[in-house]
């Protein structure tokens, strides 16, 4: 395996009147070589430095190590496959060609250019290539080959003769020949060779009477009589066709010239000499020089510009970064490049920088990168209360009032009387103020209570209030009061009396009938009760309200016997609705009558409501009792 030993030198250079320690020339080189053998393009490698030494050394070296890989991949097909023919090998041409070159010379040694034997330096020098000695100033690549015997494939197996083939060996190589037939237009000879057959001369070819017979190999060609003029040639049905003189002749024109073929001739053209990039003509049109673009114009757009052969080199400012593809400095984004590591909140790139700011309820500190608090209530943006909060600010309102919903800022009053549960912050009328509100109740029979919401009933029987006369009884009634005078009808006599402070039981009669009195003795009425009772309008009526209990002597007994007595209830009169009924049950072992009002009544209203209470004792009503009762039903529910 070929070895190559490149010498290199270590250079220091001075960038902008500063002294900087640059890559060392073996240092470049190795990273050549590093990136040959990764399989890196040697032409376009990263930079690891700005030295234009340090450039040719990593393409140098890159491109020795691929040499390196490529003769050392021919000398093993060499040995593997005796054949340097190109289907044998991958890769570019070039690098066909290395291999192909060092398949049949066998590299005994590559070693440094001091060394007797011939040599082929190939010099490097400020990017040109040419033939120098092995002490120029450039970097020198140096080989030397010494050809060693001949291999025998056919003995060793080294050939790719197929079957029906002969492996002959040649110096350097081998060829396979046929066995027996050699094809068409040969015949095979006693000395196993192939000799081409004159079709012509045998007469075994097919050319008509207008053509001439011309032998070819392993083949013939028919010839018309007639001859075409200079520069056409005539095709196989006789036809002149175009000869083309640039291809049937080897350089047909002087150096320096190209041949385009014309019709029936050609012509010469002077070549013309084509820069690449980065160079132009020089004065007289003959060479290449380099362009300093530096000079030409703002290529680097306010930025440094180095001149370098064949091209240039931008020094960038702060904040810049050199694009070797488009040769401009881009501006390097900051805040991409050092997400959250710049700023505390947000970062937006400028050219060549970048700037902080913040989120809403901070501003920037001092250091231009981190954000503090802002106090919002320092100036003053609630209507009424500010509680500073991190990053922003909260509104509140005093009792009475509520945030406002549109803004988050201004406080409105709250109607606290169209509230949903509004019906219940007053018993009567509710009334708003800004931030509160107050309660009033009806102007007559009712006055407020301490709590500003409630609204009692006046009792004006029992504060002296009212307007009845001596002869009548005072019944207090919610929102007012009446004057009562009962009396016993005809063949009744008082039996109980109630106070003018209780008019809960006004009078009670009980029977007395004349000894002649037949109709008065047959009555099955004992007994009269008048009471009163006052009751508020029932504002949600759901289920029956139980207002008066009827309690008898009466055992309530399971299983009654024939001979028991049992108590009976039936409303006599009532309102028009029918609003009430009784509804019989059993208290502490009694029986009890429970009064109910079963429909909704809205007052104000006053009615009498007459129950009947009838004893029935083995089938028949033996007495009965009647309770009058006064009702006066209020306006309001409370």
């Amino acid at each position: 395996m070929a070895r190559w030993t490149i010498i290199l030198w270590s250079l220091y250079g001075v960038l902008h009147g500063q002294e900087i320690q640059l890559p060392t020339i073996q240092k470049c080189c190795q990273d050549g070589r590093t990136r040959a053998q990764n399989g890196q393009v040697c032409t376009i490698l990263p930079l690891i430095s700005s030295s234009h030494i340090c450039m040719i050394a990593q393409e140098q070296c890159c491109a020795a190590a691929v040499r390196d890989r490529l003769c050392g991949n021919g000398i093993e097909m060499a040995k593997g496959q005796g054949a340097c023919e190109r289907p044998f090998f991958e890769g570019e041409p070039w690098e066909t060609k290395i291999s192909k070159v060092v398949l049949f010379l066998n590299v005994n040694i590559f070693n440094h250019c001091t060394s007797p034997p011939p040599t082929l330096c190939k010099s490097i020098h400020s990017g040109n290539s040419e033939t120098k000695p092995s002490t120029n100033d450039g970097f020198s690549f140096c080989e030397w080959m010494t050809l060693s015997s001949d291999v025998n494939e056919c003995l060793n197996g080294g050939h790719n003769c197929v079957l029906g083939q002969v492996c002959i060996n040649t110096e350097g190589s081998f060829r396979c020949q046929r066995e027996t037939s050699c094809g068409t237009g040969y015949e095979l000879k006693d000395d196993n060779n192939c000799q081409d057959i004159n079709e012509c001369t045998l007469g075994t070819h097919n050319c008509g009477a207008e053509f001439v017979c011309t032998n070819t190999e392993g083949s013939f060609r028919c010839h018309p009589k007639e001859r075409c003029s200079s520069g056409f040639i005539q095709d196989a049905v006789g036809s002149c066709i175009d000869v083309n003189e640039c291809v049937a002749h080897t350089s047909p024109c002087l150096p320096g010239q190209t041949c385009i073929n014309t019709v029936g001739s050609y012509t010469c053209r002077r070549n013309i000499v084509t820069c690449g990039r980065g160079y132009h003509l020089t004065e007289d049109g003959t060479r290449c020089e380099d362009v300093d673009e530096c000079r030409t114009g703002n290529v680097c757009v306010n930025h440094g510009c180095i001149n370098l052969i064949g091209f240039y080199r931008c020094e960038c400012r702060t904040g810049f970064i050199f694009n070797s593809i488009t040769k401009l400095c881009d501006d390097i984004n900051e805040c991409r490049h050092y997400p959250g590591r710049l700023c505390t909140h947000k970062c937006e790139n400028t050219e060549g920088s970048y700037k902080c700011s913040c989120t809403l309820g901070f501003k920037l500190s001092q250091d231009n990168r981190n954000c503090e608090d802002v106090n919002e209530c320092e100036a003053n943006p609630c209507s009424q209360e500010c509680a500073n909060v991190y990053g922003s600010y909260q509104c509140y309102c005093r009792r009475g009032y509520q945030l406002s919903d549109i803004d988050g800022i201004t406080c409105d009053d709250i109607d606290e009387c169209a509230l949903p549960t509004g019906g219940n912050v007053c018993s009567y009328r509710c009334s708003n103020t800004p931030g509160s509100f107050y309660c009033t109740c009806p102007p007559t029979g009712y006055t407020l209570a301490h709590n500003g919401r409630t609204c009692l009933d006046i009792d004006e029987c029992a504060a002296g209030r009212h307007t009845c006369s001596v002869s009548e009884s005072c019944f207090n009634v919610q929102g007012g009061f009446r004057c009562l005078s009962f009396s016993c009808p005809q063949n009744f006599r008082v039996a109980a009396q109630g106070s003018k402070q209780d008019a809960s039981v006004n009078l009670r009669c009980s029977k007395a009938c004349q000894a002649y009195d037949i109709n008065c003795n047959r009555d099955t009425s004992h007994l009269i009760t008048y009471t009163s009772i006052s009751l508020p309008t029932f504002r949600d009526f759901s289920k029956p309200e139980e207002i008066i209990f009827l309690q008898t002597v009466t055992a309530a007994n399971p299983a009654p016997l024939p001979e028991a007595t049992s108590v009976f209830f039936d409303i006599l009169a009532a309102d028009e609705q029918f609003s009430f009924d009784v509804e019989k049950r059993s208290h502490k072992g009694m029986i009890t009558g429970v009064v109910r009002q079963v429909k909704p009544i809205t007052g104000p209203r006053d009615f009498e409501l007459k129950v009947a209470m009838n004893y029935v004792k083995s089938g028949v009503i033996s007495h009965s009792n009647a309770v009058i009762i006064h009702v006066f039903i209020s306006e309001f529910w409370f």
